[in-house]
């Protein structure tokens, strides 16, 4: 698959896009931006998969990817709720490999997580996944080995329900997500594991600086710079990774391939979206279309209409859309507005609609790091004991706009003087919140939030009254009552700690080899609740093999352990 685009030509690309867009529909070399076929489709009970090694051409410069069946992604493997499948999967690389079934209801020796369920593949082995498919719904699969799935190591499932589903639509198409470096992901970790904030290049500056002050006044610019250099931490940080070295791909496509998918006007179309990135949140939107989501993880929900959605990593979204005119920009920009994926549906290959301008970076707040509505009046604070603080690349709130200039420092980050902190004094605050003893004075927690909430009712930092109709969590309500019903008999409550400068994350701060197992009781009914400690946005995935889950909010879950 060779995607033959410089950097350079891309840029020019999103020039030139921009100014025949705001000519409307508009045709262009079909060969060109169809050069590289949707993923193949399989279909049936037996699958035969090889994981090994493929050229490929994405930004100009030719690499290495690790592909499935020599596609990136990987092929959309389609299976019918009720079959038994068997998967054979072969390992062409020079190292050890695995696929895991995200989301897919399985035993634990299926589920492909090596050290956990399986050893993994070696080279040159094969293993035989067989498993019953009890669900229906959209899905995807990837690698549990090292970075192999930034590499190209994932795909989509489809599973056909096998009674009729509560909606009805002429067409489907799958578009998933993903971001592609051209450097080796081990390097890039390294760099990050060396400076956060390494790929971060909308750091404030001496003019926004100025412009803060003209539009805030000087004293609130001044605080604001100052609380923000006390804590040595950067509120432009939205993503660790950026558009500096990621292309983002709809359907292994790069934004100027445009992959499209066709339709006839009237028609009902499900597009089915998987966000198979390994670090990006998207937001999309399809301007002039509305979108009915009526699937969230593979689940029914009961439909909503909605012009745009955040997508975190490992999601998926079934929206049905019904196009009238003749073509349609798919845009989906990265949460730090620092690039997009993008396609197109259209009645016909070689059209193109306008493609919108990526929206303004937003800023962080005290309130999107966990810090409560604290704002501006942190400024008054004794910033003393939180004098090691610095940001993180991770602190997906907010990759930045024009920032006033906070003289951050690009020094190495140092939170664990404000993870020790004493918090048990304002554990009883209202809004507070309390942490476990584990998390104190521990060398693999550097930061703390002080007021969590839920926020369902919150469509995102750069989402908030942007004049669309944003989907928020609070909008997904399952399609079906609870066919169990019981209440829970106990509560389980996680925290998610890190450290943001050793890449270290952990349960209430202690690191999966020293971790007691979490003991579940045949047959019961429990919730588990998850509270992020970090602060970050942070996607969890929560997976218990063949337990079913029954999500209630975004951080509490009811868990049936059969």
């Amino acid at each position: 698959m060779l995607l033959k685009t410089s950097r350079r030509t891309f840029l020019k690309g999103l020039t030139l896009s921009g100014v025949a867009g705001s000519l409307g529909v508009w045709s262009f070399n079909a060969r060109s931006s169809l050069s590289l076929p949707v993923a193949a489709s399989l279909q049936g009970t037996q699958f035969d998969l090889t994981i090994g090694e493929t050229a490929v051409n994405i930004t100009g410069s030719e690499r290495q990817a690790k592909t499935i069946n020599g596609g990136l992604p990987g092929p959309v493997l389609r299976w019918k709720e009720g079959d038994t499948i068997t998967l054979k999967v072969k390992n062409r690389l020079n190292e050890q490999t695995s696929i895991h079934w995200h989301g897919i209801i399985l035993p634990a020796n299926m589920d492909g997580v090596p050290g956990l369920s399986f050893m993994g593949i070696e080279p040159d082995d094969t293993y035989v996944y067989t498993f019953k498919v009890k669900q229906n719904g959209t899905y995807w699969y990837h690698s549990h080995s090292g970075l192999q799935e930034q590499e190209g190591v994932y795909g989509a499932i489809i599973i056909d329900a096998r009674e009729p589903e509560p909606f009805a639509y002429d067409r489907e198409h799958v578009v998933m997500l993903s971001d592609w470096t051209d450097e080796n992901p081990h390097s890039l970790l390294k760099k990050l594991k060396k400076q956060s904030d390494y790929y971060n290049f909308n750091k404030p500056t001496v003019g926004s600086f100025f412009r803060d002050v003209n539009t805030r006044g000087l004293s609130a610019t001044i605080a604001d710079r100052k609380m923000w250099a006390e804590m040595k931490m950067n509120p432009t940080d939205l993503a660790d990774v950026s558009g500096y070295t990621y292309t983002y791909l709809m359907n292994g496509q790069a934004p100027l391939k445009n992959w499209t998918g066709l339709f006839r006007p009237g028609e009902k179309i499900r597009l089915r979206f998987i966000n198979g990135s390994a670090m990006t949140y998207f937001d999309i939107r399809i301007p002039g279309l509305k979108m009915t989501v009526v699937a969230a993880d593979g689940q029914y929900v009961n439909p909503v209409t909605v012009d745009e959605f955040r997508i975190a990593v490992a999601e998926t979204y079934d929206v049905i859309v019904e196009p009238q005119g003749e073509a349609y920009t798919i845009f989906a920009q990265s949460m730090d507005r620092t690039g997009y994926a993008r396609g197109t549906l259209a009645t016909r290959e070689g059209l193109s609609a306008a493609v919108p301008p990526l929206d303004p970076r937003p800023l962080l707040t005290m309130e999107d790091m966990g810090m409560g509505g604290m704002g501006h009046d942190m400024a008054g604070m004794d910033h003393s004991q939180m004098g090691g603080m610095d940001n993180s690349g991770e602190m997906m709130s907010m990759d930045g706009a024009d920032l006033p200039d906070s003289g951050t420092s690009s020094a190495p980050m140092d939170h664990s003087s404000m993870a020790g902190m004493d918090h048990s004094r304002m554990a009883g605050m209202p809004g507070m919140q309390s942490h476990p003893a584990s998390e104190t004075d521990n060398p693999l927690v550097d930061m703390q939030a002080m007021s969590v909430s839920p926020k369902l009712n919150d469509p995102g930092i750069g989402l908030r009254n942007n004049g669309r109709k944003v989907l928020t969590y609070a909008d997904l309500k399952s399609r079906f009552e609870d066919p169990d019903g019981r209440e829970p008999g106990r509560t389980i409550e996680l925290h998610l700690t890190g450290h943001m400068e050793k890449f270290a994350w952990s349960f209430n701060g202690i690191k999966f080899s020293d971790a007691a197992p979490v003991l579940l009781k045949y047959g019961e009914r429990l919730r588990i609740t998850l509270i992020n400690d970090t602060m970050m946005i942070t996607p969890f995935t929560c997976m218990v093999c063949g337990a079913i889950w029954k999500m209630k909010t975004v951080i509490s879950w009811f868990v049936n352990t059969q």
